[in-house]
């Protein structure tokens, strides 16, 4: 089981970070109509979010990509550094596929987009909060659009403890992490690692979690 917070407590603590108070506060209400969650804190840019994260300790901060004095995935990375059990998603008009490959491998949870209907958003927050990832429907039919002639598909060559490696790589997993979960010895997971790249015809991460996303091995 991966790390997060569960939907039985009583109020599910959330941050919002966006620049525009009007959709800060549209969020909020969207929210806050599910009575597990409450928003305990806000912030316009990355200096005030590590401030009010360090004082409301969320356990899920939605963040906009493009914020001033540095982008939303730097803040993710920087929040992650000093609260690591903080869920991060990543709710913004950026629809740039390396910007989302990005954001996987750092471990945010979610990526959506706030042209989407909002019901999207309420979902990754459900998500986030069993330590799963959701990710942008539209960015997910692109890329298997994108990469329907050039990705090979789920091969049955692969083992079920090398598709669990897959898995929890594409969810941002380091080799570390994923001896602790798969409870093997980090180089098992780097002899699982080639063994995958190699079957998949795959040379890097971005490869793999763009092959985890066809298959439908990244929830979305």
């Amino acid at each position: 089981m991966t790390g997060g917070v569960t939907l039985n407590r009583p109020s599910i603590r959330v941050m919002l970070v966006d620049d525009h108070p009007l959709l800060r506060q549209g969020v909020k209400a969207l929210i806050e109509t599910r009575a597990c969650y409450s928003v305990v804190g806000e912030a316009s840019d990355g200096l005030e979010a590590v401030d009010v994260a360090m004082q409301t300790r969320p356990d899920i901060a939605v963040i906009d990509y493009t914020l001033p004095g540095r982008n939303g995935l730097v803040l993710a990375e920087t929040l992650k550094r000093l609260l690591p059990r903080l869920q991060v998603i990543l709710f913004t008009l950026c629809d740039r596929e390396e910007v989302i490959f990005q954001a996987l491998q750092a471990g945010v949870r979610g990526y959506i987009l706030k042209s989407e209907p909002e019901e999207h958003l309420l979902k990754a927050l459900d998500a986030a909060s069993l330590g799963r990832n959701y990710f942008s429907a539209t960015f997910c039919a692109e890329a298997a659009h994108k990469l329907a002639k050039g990705m090979p598909t789920l091969p049955s060559s692969l083992t079920r403890r090398e598709r669990e490696v897959t898995q929890l790589i594409a969810e941002g997993r380091l080799n570390k992490q994923v001896a602790h979960l798969l409870h093997i010895s980090i180089k098992t997971v780097e002899s699982h690692r080639s063994a995958i790249m190699r079957k998949l015809e795959l040379n890097t991460t971005a490869d793999l979690v763009r092959f985890a996303v066809r298959n439908q091995l990244v929830e979305a």
